[in-house]
């Protein structure tokens, strides 16, 4: 099955060298890598390390294996038979190899760093292209035949997806990557050779082909004179090189569509699918794409695979089962061959051919998952079983590795194990389930039962030998022990529960002792050590398992008899032999331990055992060891795929194989049949399982081997027949996979007819618990049960001590609050409280902290705020605001101005002033030089301009007015230097510095004002408070108030007042506010208590002396007899009286003065107060259009920052454009020289192949000339026949035998030269024959005539192929050439381009934008956004205001003549409107007069002039006409009435025929049902032909007589226009006559 090959280096250290060998018997798997043909009828398609060849009609499959590791590219040849495949590793090589043969013809070195991603071979001659990955994304084309490296070209970045040779031309390919494809022309001048790429412009993701857009050199340029050149985005991004080439903004990216597939039609054309669903097609001539599929395919056929998936749906429900898309079918590859097309899915190969069955036939079904475990099925020579990791059973035939059957559970397998005493399987899954599959018969494997062990997953699953018992290994320590026989329904014994983590399981039988020996690996965490516990299973143990197992269903450690070593060394895994003995594998070292597990090889702690023996491995890696059954072969296999087989007895290597790679993760697991004559072993992730047998090996272990299995199967022999005839009898157990897959763990799989069983534990009942679930609730039950009356009377125990308690906190709220108990005093699980109170202390402690760390946050982002927009500030922003207005004004805030910034500006001011002073001494010696040669007329006009020049207008900007010192500024018509505009700049900012410091400083004045007025108006307010309150007034007082805008630094400090929450205060915080309080009380009781105070208070009111204010306090006492009645006082007492009332009256009129006197003094401060405030507001006013004006100016001197900003940019622009165009010219200067290197080369090939050419020729030609003189001497009958058999020449059958293999696209090339040449040889053997010599020839003579004939056809045949290279030749050097003149252009435009650069330079560096300031209305704008200056004339105001008071002047004169003449022809105007106003008066009289005597008098008028009473009459006539009205209406109701009771008719109508119609439709659904299934059976009787014969004549017949109409219509209509026109020129024919 394979070619031998090399095997693993030889192991080093004291092992001897090996003495038996191991060779592949079969591999089998599927991967999801390409796969072609290798032949007419053989599939070849790469798995892991092998290369596996398919006989499509035997169905038998060869390996060839890469021996340097996996398999990475690959391709196939079916023309010469070869495949190409490259191994995955540093410096990677491509192997070719030839079929059938199966040998190596070459080995292709190239840069390849990594590895190879792509492979192609051509259909004709020895071309092999192959692609490179990173980092070097090389696409190179060999010579496979010379093992030559034609050429290459790099894709830096450029990651391939597909390869692909043209079939009709080999010197295109075709390459796709992700986003894009190039199609690369091969060009060969004699034996150099030339890649040339040809991008394709791919259409966007909506199907839309845009043309390309060269953004480097812009097609068109729109200049502004304003915003200057139109650069390209390079230019502006400020990039250089090859970046500035391949730049292409963001905006301007589009998403284009992502090719999948192609192919090469006869016409070298592409066709090509995308993931968005277009086909596209692809010119390879010119390059370009065109769209054939506008529109995305539907839904459900956006993927072959899901046709597919849909056919095979419909296919299941045929026959009658249920469709399963469990596993939904991935197409990976196609291939055409033979007539047919093959396609590649997920494990499976179909062929389909359409001339014959035209149905789809399966040829390869296997599965492109990972295989998971393999184990052969008893008796272990005649089949195994693989499971994968998606859960799909597959059995093998051991012989050669036909697939038999497979059977897909639906569920992610774990683990898998064949039992050895009947044909079960046992597969784990992620779940926790365990599937029991029956394999009896080996061609349809079924489910027939299911335990659900528990909800972690099953690990690993071991059989002793006897097939006794099956060891499920699961997460968290968990050992079930389960009775593997079918005949007690796979039982589940019990579980143990281990301490640590379960690295390593191993099953030893004892046949003699009955015995099975369980030795478990643990990784010990706390320290580098590895442990092993060891426990024995009795049959006991499955006959009387209760004694066994506790109520849990866990086993009683006694009873299994566990023992426990600690090792010295950490093994990853480890088996153990009969006597012992234990062999382990090193994780910390590549070191196998042995190990003798007895009390003489301790260490120094006693608990430890020592290894006995190391022996080191060339492995690395996590390595895993697996032994013999008959425990004399040790297997060990790492991570780098490779296989040893040790000696038990010596650890001597008997053999290594290199089974699967490193980069497939190497071995995950391998077993050794019962027999030892064959071993399974299936990689991690390379998806292949190959099966080894022993090549050479001593006979006398073949026979130990043999022996041990015979032995054992006399013993399983007694049970097998037994347990394999109740396996046939379980039933099938119904399952569906699509539900399967997608249920929890909490519902697995339930079976269809399955009874509960409490008594066993087994799961396989309608409960979806697990069996410790089960056996929990059992436990549960059963306590439940058992103590049911203690149950009782603690609950009632606990319901009256409730009650107590009720009772008593009832009582606790009746007494006295010294005498209350807290409410937790109550709870009696103090425990309980106590730990809800820490757990509520702990989150708010973990709250606490959250939210201290939230306002740390907010308080660093407060102080970086802070920083940024108050600290820094010399100038604060702040603003002020009006009284009474709403106006408000605000400053501008300044930043301190660093010292860089100050030393620049001093730096900048000392340049200029240099420059100032240089400029006036070389004015001062211009005016010397000149002074003789300038008029005084001149110097005038030079004063008068240098005046203009320094006024505002030149200056642009107002800023000298506000603060701003202009002085130091550069003229704006003198800034042509990048470094006087940077200065610019520079000064321009401390210009706009100043002013807004000048503004500033009158701003600090006023708000300093408004603080005084302020002050002034709280003073006034309090003596206005004194007046209302004497006046005993409640009045609102208005009180002027500072704003947040006006006092910024308010933010910055929270008041007391702002916070809405309450303040947390500590118990401390509470104690001092309260001694602050009470210290406060004790103050003012003291201040209160003043016996001075308290006597001045009493005796004279608080007061010393009696103030004007205190008028409206006093009171007169009234005498003590008023109360007394008048008549009793006695005279005494009334003037008593008297003199009391007058006091009283004038009291009131003082006090009723002093009231006006305080309502004056009032007014007059209200009136104070809003005069101030007033004028107050006035000065902000004025302030806030000295801002407006000086935000103005500010405008104007950043405007010009802007346009000084924009014309350094522009520069900027101009010189990166510059510098890349120079980069660009370099680099097309140095292919220019390349290019013409190429020509002269090819030249020089051109001129050198010409001679040989024209010899070959001119041999031809002799050669006929040589054959007249040679037979001369033949009569010249026989020499005309001769020389029309000279002539003749066979039909060329290479090419019919050339298109009668593999390729149907086969086309002659130079390289079919020899071969062309040996296939006519072969033709001209059929003419040399005897049969064709003339009959009166002698035999000598037509020898000699068929030699010459053959040297003649030679030698034409030589010509023919010279001819063709020198065709190539020439055609290479004009492609040369045509590339040389296309560069030539590209120079001569680079060169325009940069002449066009440098005079931009120069119109930027001397038409300078210069800002003027003018008043407005004297510039009037057009439709333009900016004005076009290019035509205008800077010239003096005074002439323009001369030359306008000139024309004001003439326009007056000629204003008055205009008027004499318009006062003149208006009186003229006068008389002609009088004149016919009177001609028209004449004729309205006479009109009037005319109708006078005409006037006709109508029966109306009649009757006006003869009925005496007129009106009375018109009243009867309308009285009649409204009760006709009123008849009329009565009717209309009625008829309205009608239509009513008619339209409610036909409404119900309507309903009915509504109802008729959907009866209607119903009928006219089952119509079209029995339609399509008539038009299926047409379809099917092959009648549809003349149904659509029919269909096209009646639709054709239709077309003709539509077409006749709309003629018959354009007819008509012509003739109406004929006879409308004819109407038309019939009167001036008639006038003409």
């Amino acid at each position: 099955m394979e070619r031998p090959g090399r095997e693993g280096p030889a192991m080093e250290g004291p092992a001897r060298a090996a003495e038996a060998a191991l060779e592949v018997s079969w591999v089998q798997g599927f991967s999801d890598k390409n796969f072609g043909f290798i032949n007419d009828q053989t599939v070849c398609y790469p798995c892991g390390n092998y290369i596996l060849f398919l006989d499509i009609k035997t169905k038998k499959t060869r390996a060839l294996q890469c021996q340097t590791g996996q398999v990475g590219a690959f391709a196939a040849n079916a023309n010469s038979q070869v495949l190409a495949f490259s191994n995955r590793k540093l410096n990677p090589i491509i192997s070719i190899y030839t079929f059938p043969e199966l040998s190596k013809l070459t080995e292709l070195k190239g840069d390849a760093q990594l590895d190879y991603t792509l492979l192609a071979f051509s259909f004709t001659g020895p071309y092999l292209a192959s692609y490179s990955s990173i980092p070097e994304f090389v696409l190179s084309v060999w010579n496979w035949q010379e093992n030559i490296l034609l050429c290459s070209e790099s894709q830096p970045g450029l990651t391939g997806t597909s390869l692909s040779f043209n079939p009709m031309n080999w010197q295109q390919l075709c390459f796709v990557a992700e986003s894009s494809v190039t199609i690369w022309h091969l060009e060969r001048c004699k034996d150099e050779h030339h890649l040339t790429r040809h991008p394709v412009e791919l259409p966007d993701g909506h199907g839309t082909v845009t043309p390309h857009e060269d953004l480097f050199f812009p097609p068109s340029r729109n200049d502004d004179p304003y915003h200057g050149p139109d650069l390209p985005v390079s230019a502006i991004a400020g990039l250089e090189g090859d970046e500035a080439e391949t730049f292409v903004p963001r905006n301007c990216i589009k998403t284009s569509v992502h090719p999948t597939a192609h192919c090469w039609t006869a016409t070298s054309e592409i066709y090509m699918g995308c993931k968005e669903g277009y086909v596209l097609a692809i010119d390879t001539e010119k390059y370009s794409v065109s769209v054939l599929q506008q529109k995305a395919p539907p839904e459900f056929m956006q993927k072959i695979a899901d046709v597919v998936s849909y056919v095979r749906r419909e296919a299941q429900k045929k026959k009658g089962g249920k469709p399963n898309n469990v596993q939904k079918p991935v197409l990976l590859a196609m291939a055409f061959c033979n007539e047919g097309l093959y396609a590649a899915g997920s494990g499976t190969v179909y062929s389909y051919k359409p001339a014959h069955s035209g149905e789809a036939v399966k040829l390869l079904d296997t599965s492109s998952s990972c295989f998971l475990a393999a184990d052969f099925l008893t008796p272990g020579n005649n089949y195994c079983v693989s499971v994968t990791v998606s859960g799909e059973v597959q059995v093998w035939s051991l012989e050669d590795g036909t697939f038999l059957s497979k059977l897909n559970l639906g569920i992610e397998a774990t683990s898998m194990a064949c039992c050895p005493s009947s044909n079960s399987v046992a597969v784990g899954t992620q779940i926790g389930q365990i599937c029991f599959v029956d394999v009896t018969k080996a061609e349809a494997p079924r489910v027939v039962h299911k335990i659900f062990l528990s909800k972690l997953p099953v690990l690993s699953l071991h059989y002793d030998q006897r097939g006794q018992f099956l060891i499920a290994r699961a997460t968290e320590g968990h050992i079930f022990i389960l009775d593997a026989r079918p005949s007690k329904l796979f039982q589940v014994l019990g579980y143990i529960v281990l301490a640590d983590e379960v690295l390593h399981l191993s099953v030893i039988s004892d046949l003699k002792n009955d015995l099975v020996e369980v030795m478990v690996l643990l990784n010990v965490t706390e320290v580098q050590q590895a442990r092993l516990e060891i426990f024995h299973l009795s049959s006991a143990i499955a006959t009387d398992n209760e004694k066994y197992v506790n109520e849990q269903g866990m086993f009683n450690a006694s009873d299994l008899k566990k023992e426990q070593y600690d090792l010295d060394c950490p093994l990853s895994s480890a088996v153990r032999l009969k006597d012992n003995i234990v062999y382990g594998y090193c994780t910390c070292a590549p070191f196998i331990c042995k190990y003798h597990l007895s009390e003489e090889n301790k260490l120094e702690d006693p608990s430890v055992y020592s290894s006995e023996k190391r022996i080191p491995s060339n492995q690395f890696g996590s390595g895993l060891l697996c032994l013999s059954p008959n425990s004399q072969w040790l297997a060990a296999a790492a991570k780098d795929g490779v296989l040893f087989i040790y000696n038990t007895s010596t650890l001597d290597i008997l053999a290594q194989k290199h089974c699967q790679s490193y980069q497939g993760g190497g071995i995950r697991s391998m077993v050794f049949s019962l027999d030892g004559n064959f071993i399974l072993v299936n990689g991690e992730n390379d998806c292949a399982l190959v099966c080894l047998k022993w090549k050479e090996i001593k006979e006398t272990e073949v026979e130990e081997a043999a022996l041990y299995w015979q032995s054992l199967l006399e013993i399983l022999n007694k049970s097998t027949s037994d347990e394999n005839s109740f396996l046939k009898s379980m039933p099938e157990l119904k399952f569906d996979p699509e539900s399967t897959s997608k249920s929890l763990p909490e519902a697995p799989l339930k079976p269809s007819n399955a009874e509960v069983a409490e008594e066993d534990g087994n799961v396989t009942n309608t409960n979806d618990m697990t069996w410790i679930g089960q056996k929990m609730q059992k436990v549960m039950r059963e306590d439940a049960r058992r103590f049911a009356n203690q149950k009782e009377e603690v609950q009632m125990g606990i319901k009256k001590l409730r009650e107590t308690i009720q009772k008593m906190m009832h009582e606790n709220e009746q007494v006295p609050d010294i005498e209350k108990l807290e409410h937790w005093e109550f709870n009696l699980d103090l425990e309980e409280q106590e730990r809800v109170q820490e757990e509520a202390e702990r989150d708010v402690a973990r709250v606490r902290k959250e939210i201290e760390m939230e306002n740390l946050s907010y308080c660093y982002l407060q102080d970086l705020i802070k920083y940024d927009c108050w600290d820094v500030m010399c100038v604060k922003g702040r603003a002020v605001k009006c009284f009474h207005m709403d106006c408000q004004v605000s400053n501008y805030p300044l930043k301190e101005r660093s010292k860089e910034e100050l030393e620049t500006l001093k730096k900048v001011l000392h340049l200029k002033k240099t420059e100032t002073a240089d400029l006036k001494a070389q004015k001062k010696n211009l005016e010397v030089d000149s002074e003789t040669a300038l008029s005084e007329e001149g110097e005038k006009a030079a004063e008068e301009v240098a005046d203009d020049g320094a006024s505002h207008c030149l200056n642009g900007s107002l800023s000298c007015q506000y603060g701003g010192d202009t002085s130091t500024l550069y003229h704006q018509c003198d800034l042509h230097t990048r470094e006087q505009k940077l200065h610019q700049t520079i000064l321009l900012k401390d210009v706009i510095y100043k002013v807004k410091t000048a503004f500033n400083e009158e701003f600090d004045a006023i708000v300093q004002q408004k603080e005084q007025e302020i002050a002034r108006v709280k003073e006034a307010n309090m003596k206005i408070r004194e007046i209302l309150e004497q006046l005993e007034l409640q009045v609102e007082v208005w009180e002027p108030v500072l704003t947040d805008d006006e006092m910024p630094e308010r933010a910055l400090t929270v008041q007391d007042s702002e916070i809405k929450a309450e303040k947390y205060l500590t118990q401390e915080e509470k104690e001092q506010l309260e001694l602050l309080a009470k210290l406060e009380r004790e103050r003012r009781l003291a201040a209160t208590d003043d016996e001075r105070l308290r006597a001045l208070d009493d005796m004279m009111g608080g007061v010393l002396e009696i103030r004007r204010e205190d008028v409206l306090k006093m009171d007169i006492p009234p005498p003590s007899f008023i109360s007394r009645p008048e008549d009793l006082w006695s005279e005494e007492e009334k003037k008593t009286f008297e003199d009391y009332e007058k006091k009283v009256k004038e009291l009131n009129e003082d006090k009723e003065e002093y009231r006006e006197f305080l309502r004056n003094e009032w007014k007059k401060l209200e009136d104070s107060i809003k005069e101030t405030t007033k004028n107050f507001d006035e000065c902000v006013c004025k302030l806030s259009e000295k801002k407006v004006k000086s935000q103005m100016v500010i405008y104007q001197e950043e405007l010009k920052i802007v346009n000084l900003i924009y014309a350094l940019l522009l520069d900027e622009e101009l010189d990166t454009r510059e510098a890349g165009l120079h980069k660009f010219l370099t680099k097309k200067k140095k292919e220019k020289v390349k290019s013409a290197r190429k020509i002269l080369t090819a030249k020089n090939g051109v001129e050198a192949y010409t001679g040989p050419y024209k010899d070959a020729i001119h041999e031809g030609k002799s050669l006929e000339h040589h054959f007249i003189e040679e037979f001369a001497d033949i009569p010249e009958d026989l020499l005309r026949e001769l020389l029309q058999l000279y002539k003749h020449r066979p039909e060329t059958p290479w090419t019919e035998t050339l298109l009668d293999t593999a390729n149907p696209y086969v086309k002659g090339s130079p390289e079919d030269c020899q071969d062309a040449l040996s296939l006519l040889m072969k033709a001209m053997d059929e003419l040399d024959s005897p049969e064709h010599m003339p009959s009166a020839l002698d035999q000598s003579v037509w020898e000699r005539f068929c030699l010459a004939r053959r040297n003649k056809m030679e030698s034409e045949e030589l010509v023919k192929w010279k001819a063709r290279a020198l065709e190539e030749m020439q055609t290479f050097l004009q492609r040369r050439v045509d590339e040389n003149e296309k560069m030539k252009s590209e120079l001569e435009n680079i060169f325009q381009e940069l002449t066009w650069l440098k005079e931009e330079k120069m119109k930027l560096q001397q038409n300078l934008m210069v800002q003027f300031l003018l008043k407005q209305g004297q510039v009037e704008l057009g439709s333009s956004e900016v004005p076009d200056y290019s035509d205008a004339v800077l010239i003096n105001r005074s002439v323009v205001e001369e030359l306008n008071s000139t024309l004001a002047a003439q326009g007056e004169k000629k204003i008055t003549a205009m008027v004499e003449f318009k006062d003149f022809s208006k009186g003229i105007i006068q008389l002609e409107w009088e004149h016919k106003k009177m001609k028209m008066q004449i004729q309205d009289l006479t009109e009037k007069a005319r109708d006078i005597v005409i006037l006709p008098i109508s029966k109306d008028c009649q009757l006006f002039l003869t009925v005496q009473n007129y009106d009375t009459h018109i009243a009867q006539h309308l009285a009649g006409m409204e009760q006709s009205l009123g008849v009329m209406d009565k009717l209309h109701k009625k008829n309205v009435k009608n239509h009513q009771k008619k339209v409610r008719e036909l409404k119900k109508c309507i309903r009915l025929k509504e109802q008729a119609n959907y009866e209607l439709s119903l009928q006219l659904k089952e119509m079209l049902i029995s339609v399509s299934e008539r038009m299926h059976i047409i379809e099917a009787a092959d009648t549809r032909d003349i149904s659509e014969k029919i269909t096209k004549q009646r639709y054709q017949e239709i077309l003709k007589q539509k077409y006749l109409r709309n003629f018959i219509r354009e007819q008509e209509k012509q003739l109406t226009i004929l006879q409308s026109e004819a109407e038309s020129l019939k009167p001036r024919t008639l006038h003409i006559v």
